[in-house]
């Protein structure tokens, strides 16, 4: 499927009554479609896709049509949202340590390709912290710089082992067995859809 059929489709997927805060709505992607502007309409659409959740098919088939833009970070949070509709979103206010302090001395990606370990409360059989692997999407951001301060989401691993988190729980990052930075849990929403039954 060519790249305006693919928005054409994600947009039937979005309620005509779903605006955003600067009153974007589906008929201001159509506007766009009409005229060939598909990097605004992806943008667009993106942003009407945080307004209230929508079907997995929507975030896919963003990410489809990103890939076939070339829009590289686009498909990775469109793929990231299509985790976060499966899985759940979780949000942390997360400093880093500074760079004289910690081990980390350069700034990282903030578009889901670190996967740190989590420490988020949990204990080893022996009594050690059992640490958790999950990567981070810095928000409204490229990077993220050592001693820096941002909003991220997280996306486990493992999200059954992320269930017992509470908003205003402290929570650690970790590269290496020292601490990389110190968060303070947000928000945490389920799933948008249901989750697929294991089969037997």
């Amino acid at each position: 499927m060519d790249v305006p059929k693919l928005l054409e489709a994600a947009s039937l997927l979005v309620p005509e009554a779903v605006a955003t805060e600067n009153d974007i709505t589906v008929n201001d992607v159509w506007e766009y479609l009409a005229h060939d502007e598909w990097e605004v309409a992806l943008d667009l659409l993106e942003q009407l896709g945080e307004v209230q959740p929508l079907p997995l098919t929507f975030w896919q088939t963003l990410a489809t049509a990103a890939e076939q833009m070339r829009l590289d970070r686009s498909a990775a949070w469109c793929h990231w949202r299509c985790f976060e509709t499966r899985n759940g979103i979780i949000r942390v206010d997360l400093t880093l340590v500074p760079a004289h302090e910690g081990r980390r001395q350069t700034p990282f990606s903030g578009a889901g390709v670190l996967r740190p370990m989590w420490n988020i409360g949990g204990r080893t059989r022996t009594g050690e912290p059992d640490l958790c692997t999950a990567a981070l999407w810095v928000e409204f951001a490229p990077f993220m710089e050592p001693g820096e301060q941002a909003t991220v989401r997280l996306a486990p691993l493992s999200p059954p082992k992320w269930q017992q988190l509470q908003p205003g729980q402290v929570i650690t990052m970790h590269e290496d067995r020292t601490v990389a930075g110190t968060a303070v849990v947000l928000d945490i929403q389920g799933p948008s859809v249901p989750p697929v039954p294991l089969r037997s």
